[in-house]
């Protein structure tokens, strides 16, 4: 087949239905943006959890003389509780190492997490009792530590990280996997879209295809036009949708919200370039294997 006459007939057939291209354009765009997207929220979910779990420290507050806890008994805790408590830590195979923060020490970080907000103002040294931070070698042991040292002398409560991070890290999965959900749909209709179009277009120059017949053209001759249509514009919607993804982690992950959140990005336009090829081929598959069957159902070639 003439290259000549494959694009003539390829821009003949998107000047006859540039209304339903463009749907399939844009239907084909939100498609791979949400796909897109939901891909890196998971990525960047993955990425975070193995940044934060290297981080996962478990917290022993220190009984202090307003403490309402039973085993504290309004009694702040004695240097020897609070060296025996840090011998028996060191002592096990799961800590890492234990920090000391004093009251101070406490307040000075709250301050400095909260300087932005007006809470800051209604803490004072003192509010936030001396505790032991623990780093563990495996942050899924948090439990050891939790049992052994939970109402032991001279503590008044332990609280550890992984909790408050499980949570975060349920709620990011459960987005991801509405976000890709809704992109098989949007893909779905995008599918079916490019049938109906193919459909038309078939419909539209029936006429030419029965004189293409007529003199013996090969029924990949007839299919290359349709084909190529629904590549090109299916084509153009993931240029888009990663377009709008490159936008969105640039501005958002590495010079935004985010980056201002947590002090790096994780994740950058480099993961977009990524997936991109990979989208395309998938919605190219899409495209051709639509094709193939919508034609030869209504056209029988």
């Amino acid at each position: 087949m003439q290259a000549r006459f494959l694009f003539s007939e390829v821009g003949s057939g998107l000047r006859r239905n540039v209304s339903m291209a463009t749907s399939v354009v844009l239907v084909t765009m939100v498609s791979m943006f949400l796909l897109g997207l939901g891909l890196l929220a998971q990525r960047q979910a993955d990425t975070m959890k193995g940044y934060w779990y290297d981080r996962i420290q478990v917290s022993i507050y220190l009984c202090t003389a307003d403490s309402r806890q039973p085993n504290c008994e309004n009694t702040a805790v004695t240097e020897a509780q609070k060296e025996a408590i840090q011998r028996q830590l060191e002592a096990l195979p799961e800590v890492k190492a234990v920090f000391f923060e004093s009251e101070q020490e406490a307040f000075d970080r709250f301050k400095e997490q909260f300087r932005n907000s007006p809470i800051a103002g209604n803490v004072q040294v003192g509010d936030i009792p001396q505790s032991l931070r623990v780093q563990l070698n495996d942050p899924t042991k948090y439990a050891v530590v939790t049992e052994q040292f939970a109402g032991a002398p001279g503590v008044a409560t332990v609280q550890d990280q992984e909790k408050v991070l499980s949570k975060f890290f349920t709620i990011i999965k459960w987005i991801t996997i509405f976000a890709v959900a809704l992109a098989g749909l949007m893909a779905a209709c995008a599918a079916l879209l490019m049938a109906t179009t193919i459909r038309q277009a078939a419909f539209i120059r029936r006429r030419e295809i029965g004189i293409m017949r007529l003199v013996g053209a090969s029924n990949w001759t007839i299919r290359m036009p349709f084909l190529t249509e629904m590549v090109i514009v299916s084509g153009i919607g993931v240029i888009l949708a990663v377009g709008l993804l490159i936008a969105l982690t640039k501005y958002v992950f590495e010079e935004g919200v985010i980056q201002i959140a947590l002090s790096q990005a994780f994740i950058g336009v480099s993961d977009v370039w990524v997936l991109a090829p990979w989208m395309l081929l998938g919605v190219t598959l899409i495209a051709v294997v639509t094709s193939l069957i919508t034609l030869r159902r209504y056209l029988r070639v």
